[in-house]
């Protein structure tokens, strides 16, 4: 791993911010229903469709990769 001092130089064994960001984390959470789905291209950003019954109600997104 690399990062870069305050002149911009690479310094070895040290992480970027990110490589300090990238690392997967571990959460939990309590729900009614989960679906696993994967993220259409929607014009400039990603769209994810949902059950009409899921509308008017809160959701939580995930990024697995």
């Amino acid at each position: 791993m690399r990062s870069v001092d305050r002149t911009g130089n690479a310094t070895k064994g040290e992480r970027t911010l990110l490589e300090t960001v990238r690392e997967k984390v571990k959460f939990e959470t309590f729900g009614e229903e989960m679906l696993e789905k994967k993220v259409s291209l929607s014009g400039n950003s990603g769209r994810i469709y949902l059950p009409p019954d899921w509308v008017g109600h809160h959701v939580k997104i995930i990024r697995m990769d």
